[in-house]
């Protein structure tokens, strides 16, 4: 089993930054791919980035330019810092970690609210 913990949602004004976290825990060495996705209000769940074992990164189009996914192996932990945030941006955000299998973890989300 894997565990994640996000953190680092809040309030933020238009055109602000954060800085989410997803620590990791458990079972990990078989995961290849971590990821941060988003759920609107109303809304599918949809991809916002995503960084494998090797480096190789991916962004979704609305977020390119504004975001940053990186991580710390040191800490088991995956960083997504936001920048130039938009209230089209709000929503929850989860971290999802994946297995080659196709055995995927996700945690329980962190809010991230921006005001116009």
């Amino acid at each position: 089993q894997v565990q994640l913990v996000e953190s680092g949602g809040g309030l933020v004004q238009t055109g602000g930054s954060l800085r989410l976290s997803c620590a990791a825990s458990g079972f990990i060495a078989k995961i290849n791919t971590v990821g941060w996705y988003r759920q609107a209000p109303g809304k599918q769940r949809e991809l916002a980035a995503t960084i494998t074992t090797t480096g190789r990164i991916n962004y979704a189009d609305s977020v390119k330019g504004r975001f940053t996914i990186s991580r710390d192996n040191a800490k088991n932990t995956v960083y997504l810092q936001m920048n130039s945030l938009k209230p089209e941006d709000t929503a929850v955000y989860y971290c999802n970690a994946a297995q080659n299998s196709g055995i995927n973890y996700w945690g329980k989300g962190t809010l991230v609210t921006v005001s116009s």
